[in-house]
């Protein structure tokens, strides 16, 4: 590997602030050509902004980037791009009616006689994407792929742009084993390539393992940087990422558990065609681990009714819950959080406050008829303080929140309903900080301990292991084993969530928080 002498990227004592907060204040770092720069820090550190400012979105208040030397003057998003600049945020930024190759090629297209010529430019991604190494079927809508797969449009998308700076922020959190794969041979080759590289991800062994350099934000501020990572500890990361030690980021807290609260008896969908039967008591937090693509979340969208069940029956306290009925399922306290908030867990022009309340509203009328603005006043701005969302006040729309703080508020929501009975969380710490991490378990131990029945679906087996009282492994549609707590170990439960006749070699973002 070959580092430049002299920097390629250079953030230059850069300020930025939005109404009542100061999103950065005074920051400065430098990227070396042929590296890759690991930038670390709590949700709402300032690390998307500052990623944002690099791609042309935010204007600096203050402070300017240089590419090669040069101060740039970027106004929006295009002029970053012609200057061979590509972010590839962790809110994903696609057009979902489009195609795998429409998306790759988006302002791009090949034309002939004035009209786009489709062959030349399904042929082009085509021999892209097999020469990437990528598994993308061109002609396909993105609203068809999973998560994982539309995060890889994103990355490839970057590629074919012949970027010579690159923004990656947690690009792992949604993609699969064998796609983790392919990311870190790219992100190695472009390395070799002489490409200058911005690694964020809360996965601190990625860093260890990709970057050759670390800086390190918390509170809008630069508290630390390393020009080496030779001889740095995690712990040593995570305490100046904090400013706090940790420890047991699990904090697991045993407890009582009562008797059965959901049972799922047969169920089938369109997309899950055998069927599935598990129960969980009240009290008891059941964690289901599987590969990408194994019908967890297929599965738990079936038990809320956000998908069509074709047969089966979910009970809770004995209670049929009508099939395809979401306002039913809400009525008797079965929630659901989605795996993708942006698009299904929050109402991003809505504020912060009208975010947490949302589900409650029918606790907080007045004579039945108005809502109480001064009880959803006080809700939200307890929430905001018990959990730490990091937002300027109440009134803020959400949107403009980091990831973890959304997902704070979408947990918030279910806090604030007190009929909830059932909560079903989908990948609830995807894409966010340690810290932030271990104040949602702590959500997920109170809930319980209030009687209420926790699914927990994960693809990072500590978090399951660390968190769940039981835990179900699931492979290829249907459910292949259970264990009690002290009976799971990482290497039974990944054993029985592998496919029949898969090796057994479980990558980074399987098996590291």
């Amino acid at each position: 590997m070959t580092i430049g002498s002299t920097p390629r990227l250079e953030f230059r004592h850069i300020g930025k602030s939005f109404p009542g907060v100061r999103a950065l204040a005074d920051v400065g770092f430098s990227v070396r050509a042929g590296s890759v720069h690991g930038l670390l820090g709590e949700n709402g550190a300032g690390k998307s902004t500052m990623m944002k400012i690099l791609g042309g979105e935010y204007v600096p208040d203050e402070g300017e980037v240089a590419i090669d030397g040069q101060a740039m003057a970027f106004r929006k998003a295009a002029d970053a791009i012609a200057a061979g600049v590509a972010v590839i945020h962790q809110e994903l930024q696609y057009v979902p009616e489009l195609s795998v190759m429409e998306n790759l090629l988006l302002g791009r297209l090949p034309t002939r006689m004035g009209l786009v010529d489709r062959r030349r430019a399904l042929a082009y991604v085509k021999e892209s994407l097999d020469a990437l190494g990528v598994d993308l079927d061109p002609r396909a809508k993105l609203k068809q792929l999973s998560i994982g797969q539309r995060q890889m449009v994103e990355i490839v998308k970057a590629i074919l742009r012949d970027a010579k700076i690159l923004a990656l922020d947690e690009p792992t959190s949604s993609l699969s084993h064998r796609e983790t794969d392919v990311l870190f041979r790219l992100v190695r080759d472009l390395r070799a390539q002489g490409k200058a590289m911005i690694y964020i991800s809360h996965r601190l062994d990625e860093i260890f393992e990709l970057c050759d350099a670390a800086t390190i934000f918390r509170d809008g501020r630069k508290v630390a940087d390393f020009d080496t990572l030779e001889g740095v500890s995690r712990d040593t990361l995570v305490q100046r990422m904090v400013g706090r030690d940790i420890g047991d980021i699990w904090g697991y807290k045993p407890r009582e558990h009562g008797e059965v609260r959901l049972s799922v008896k047969g169920i089938t969908s369109r997309i899950v065609p055998q069927p599935v039967s598990f129960d969980v008591r009240a009290g008891e937090i059941v964690g289901f681990f599987g590969l990408v693509g194994a019908g967890r979340s297929e599965v738990m969208r079936a038990v809320y009714g956000a998908d069509k069940r074709m047969s089966g029956e979910v009970d809770i306290d004995g209670r049929t819950v009508k099939a395809g009925r979401i306002r039913d399922a809400i009525r008797q306290g079965l929630v659901f959080c989605p795996e993708d908030r942006k698009e299904e867990g929050i109402i991003g022009v809505r504020s912060v406050a009208e975010n947490i309340n949302i589900s409650a509203r029918r606790n907080h009328l007045s004579a039945g008829l108005f809502v109480n603005d001064r009880v959803e006043a006080q809700t939200a701005d307890h929430y905001i303080d018990r959990l730490r969302i990091r937002t300027p006040n109440r009134r803020q729309e959400i949107r403009l929140l980091s990831g973890g703080n959304q997902q704070k508020a979408v947990l918030s929501r279910w806090l604030a309903e007190k009929d909830l009975r059932v909560l079903i969380v989908d990948e609830p710490t995807r894409g966010i900080d340690v810290g932030a991490k271990n104040e949602i378990y702590n959500v997920l131990y109170e809930l319980a301990a209030r009687g209420v029945a926790v699914v927990m679906i994960s693809s990072e087996l500590p978090e399951v292991l660390g968190v769940s009282d039981r835990v179900i492994a699931m492979s290829r549609g249907r459910i292949v084993a259970q264990f009690a707590r002290g009976e799971a170990t990482e290497a039974n439960v990944l054993a029985a969530a592998l496919p029949e006749g898969a090796a057994a070699s479980p990558t980074l973002s399987q098996v590291n928080p």
